[in-house]
């Protein structure tokens, strides 16, 4: 798959709940993990966060949402739902792009909700764990975006094994 994607987390209180969302990222092939005015004990997300992302893959804190900043090219996603937000089955990922999630009680503020370049929701009947939710998007980007074959037409239809990628010789420039 080209392109890379992070994870991250605003105001969230729940080391539980932060350490599921960086495990989850981290098992769907995050890049980077980051934290925006989240101020949880690292031993307490490590409970949850079995994986230790942090010691895997870029983990960014940001005290606050003028300190945050993101590779150039990448968008935005924010996963909240909102009238206005996107329903996931139809959204296209963008090939560079951070997702986060909003604290448990409150979602995302409306600061950070300015600053997305897309708002996105799963279409449920209400809402869902933050770390469930953000793991249904990642698992719908991996999907879309992974190179996966076609689904069958019909139930019990004949299935392809996954697109391997080919390259050629290096080219020396």
């Amino acid at each position: 798959m080209r392109g890379y994607f992070g994870i991250g987390v605003e105001g969230i209180s729940k080391p539980m709940n932060a350490g599921a969302v960086l495990r989850t990222g981290h098992a769907f092939g995050a890049n980077f993990a980051f934290f925006v005015n989240s101020h949880i004990d690292k031993n307490k997300i490590n409970l949850s966060d079995t994986s230790k992302t942090e010691n895997n893959i870029p983990t960014y804190i940001f005290d606050n949402l003028n300190s945050m900043f993101l590779p150039k090219g990448c968008k935005l996603v924010g996963i909240e739902i909102t009238d206005k937000a996107e329903y996931l089955p139809s959204f296209r990922h963008p090939k560079n792009a951070a997702y986060i999630v909003g604290s448990e009680r409150f979602g995302l503020s409306k600061s950070m909700i300015k600053k997305c370049d897309y708002i996105i929701k799963v279409p449920t009947k209400f809402s869902v764990n933050l770390a469930l939710a953000a793991g249904i998007v990642l698992y719908d980007r991996i999907t879309s975006l992974g190179n996966y074959p076609n689904r069958p037409m019909m139930p019990g239809g004949k299935t392809f094994s996954k697109i391997k990628n080919s390259f050629g010789k290096p080219k020396i420039k």
